[in-house]
C-alpha cells in the first residue's frame, strides 16, 4: 500500500460519512499517528510496513466509527487495532528477523511496569528517536517530518527548497539505512539528547514554518501545525532548560504567532505587515517570546534561532510600521547569514536593506540571487523582486516577475494577493498558471 498522509486519508474517507467531523479526525490523527507509528516500527523493524498498518487501522476506524460511534479514547483504539495487526503479521512469520524477539518483548511489556521515560511526551519522544545519528542530518529531519509530523513529500521538498524526487530518494535511503543497519528504534537516554538536538530543533522549526506560512492549500496559515510546533518547543524548553537555541526557537515561534490574527482579513486575504492592525497582535505571546529570548541571551552566544528571534522582536516591539528599526534588522540578517549561510537569509536581508536604504539597494542584492540553485523554484524570490520593481516604477518588469511568482505559488491566499498586485501593474491574472 502506498503511503498517504494520514490526515488526508482520513479526511477523504470521512467525506462519505456525515457522522464524523473531519476537523476532529484531522486533529486526532495528527496527535495519535506519531505514537502509533513509533510503536509499530519498534515492533516490526520496518518503517514501510508500519506506515501500511497505520493506514489499514485508520481505514478500519472509518468503517466502524460511523456506526459504532467515536470511542471514548480514539487514540487508544487506533493503537490497539494497529498493535493486533502487527502481532498477527509477526505470528504469520511475514517478518522473520524480529518475530520471536518482538512477541516475547510485547508479552513482557503487558505484565511489567515500564520505568519512567527521560522524555515525557509521546510526540517529542518519537522526534528524538527518529533523529538517529546513523542517518545523515538531512535524512533525520526528512523522515521525522514524514513519520512524526505527517508532512507530505511535496511539503518537505518545499521546506528544504529541493525537488520532490530528491526528498523521495532521501526518504528511501533513510528507510534502507534503518533496515540494513538494523538501527534500533529506541528512545535515547538523557545523555544522548544533546547530540540529537540540532536535528530535533530543525524538525520543530520546519513544522512551524509550514504552519505559519502554508506552502499549499486554501489558507495562509495552518494553525494546527503552528500550535503543535509551539507545544513541542515548550516541552523542549522544559526538558533542556539550559540550551539557548531551544529558548531562541520558542521565542521566535511565540513572537511570529503573535501576529497571526492580523495577517489575514475576514475573507482570508493576506494583510501585509505594514497594513496590520497592531492592536490585534497577541500581547501575551509577545511577552512570552521576549521572556524566552531573554533566557536565551543569558545562556550563551546567539545561534541561528536566537538571531531570528531577535529579528522577530524588532517587529513585535515596534509601535508602528514607521518605527521599525530596519537597519538593525538588516544587521541581524547579515549576522545570521555569517553563521548560517543561506540564500533565503540573504533574500530576507535584501528586504530589510530595501526598507532602510531604498528599493534600488535591495534590488541589487536580489538580482545577485537570481541564479542561486536553492531559489530557482522559490516563489518568494520573484515575488520580492516584483515588489521592488513595482516600487521603482518599473511596472513591465514587475508584471513578468508577478507572473513567475504566481506560477510557483500553490497557496490560494498568496495567489489572490499576487493576482491583485499583478492587476495593479496592468497585467492579466488569468494568464499566470500555477505549476
Amino acid at each position: 500500500m502506498r503511503w498517504m498522509r494520514p490526515s488526508r486519508t482520513l479526511l477523504d474517507c470521512a467525506e462519505v460519512s456525515e457522522a464524523i467531523d473531519p476537523g476532529l479526525l484531522e486533529e486526532l490523527v495528527r496527535r495519535e499517528s506519531a505514537r502509533v507509528v513509533g510503536m509499530l516500527v519498534r515492533m516490526l523493524g520496518s518503517v514501510d510496513r508500519a506506515e501500511e498498518i497505520l493506514q489499514e487501522s485508520l481505514v478500519a476506524a472509518l468503517e466502524r466509527w460511523p456506526t459504532e460511534g467515536l470511542p471514548r479514547n480514539p487514540g487508544a483504539w487506533l493503537a490497539t487495532v494497529a498493535k493486533h495487526r502487527a502481532l498477527d503479521e509477526l505470528r504469520l512469520g511475514r517478518i522473520h528477523d524480529v518475530k520471536h524477539a518482538t512477541i516475547a518483548r510485547e508479552s513482557e511489556r503487558a505484565t511489567t511496569p515500564e520505568p519512567p521515560e527521560a522524555i515525557p511526551d509521546d510526540r517529542l519522544r518519537l522526534v528524538f528517536t527518529c533523529c538517529h545519528p546513523a542517518l545523515s542530518p538531512e535524512s533525520q529531519v526528512a523522515i521525522t517530518l514524514r513519520l512524526v509530523c505527517g508532512l507530505s513529500t511535496d511539503e518537505i521538498a518545499r521546506a528544504f527548497l529541493v525537488s520532490e524526487p530528491t526528498i523521495a530518494q532521501r526518504l528511501v535511503r533513510a528507510k534502507r539505512t534503518i533496515a540494513e543497519r538494523k538501527v534500533p528504534y529506541e528512545v535515547p537516554g538523557t545523555a544522548e539528547l544533546p547530540a540529537r538536538l540540532a536535528a530535533v530543533l530543525a524538525v520543530v522549526y520546519l513544522v512551524f514554518n509550514e504552519g505559519y506560512s502554508a506552502s499549499a492549500g486554501s489558507t495562509l496559515q495552518r494553525v494546527d501545525l503552528a500550535r503543535e510546533a509551539i507545544e513541542l518547543g515548550t516541552l523542549l524548553a522544559q526538558l533542556l532548560p539550559g540550551e539557548p537555541e531551544v529558548h531562541g526557537l520558542l521565542a521566535l515561534m511565540e513572537l511570529q504567532t503573535s501576529r497571526s490574527a492580523a495577517r489575514t482579513d475576514a475573507a482570508g486575504n493576506v494583510v501585509l505587515l505594514e497594513d496590520q492592525d497592531r492592536q490585534r497582535w497577541d500581547r501575551a505571546r509577545i511577552a512570552r517570546g521576549l521572556t524566552h529570548l531573554a533566557h536565551a541571551r543569558e545562556r550563551g552566544d546567539a545561534g541561528p534561532y536566537c538571531l531570528q528571534a531577535e529579528i522577530a522582536a524588532c517587529h513585535a516591539t515596534a509601535g508602528s510600521w514607521g518605527d521599525t528599526d530596519w537597519r538593525r534588522i538588516a544587521e541581524l540578517y547579515a549576522e545570521l547569514g555569517h553563521i548560517a549561510p543561506s540564500p533565503v537569509v540573504e533574500l530576507n536581508r535584501a528586504v530589510a536593506v530595501a526598507m532602510a536604504d531604498g528599493a534600488t539597494a535591495g534590488l541589487a542584492i536580489v538580482d545577485a540571487l537570481r541564479d542561486a540553485p536553492g531559489l530557482r523554484d522559490y516563489r518568494l524570490l520573484p515575488a520580492t523582486r516584483a515588489d521592488l520593481l513595482r516600487r521603482l516604477g518599473r511596472t513591465a518588469e514587475a508584471r513578468a516577475e508577478y507572473e513567475r511568482a504566481l506560477a510557483l505559488t500553490a497557496n490560494r491566499a498568496e495567489r489572490v494577493f499576487l493576482e491583485r498586485r499583478l492587476a495593479e501593474c496592468g497585467g492579466d491574472p488569468g494568464t499566470a498558471k500555477e505549476r
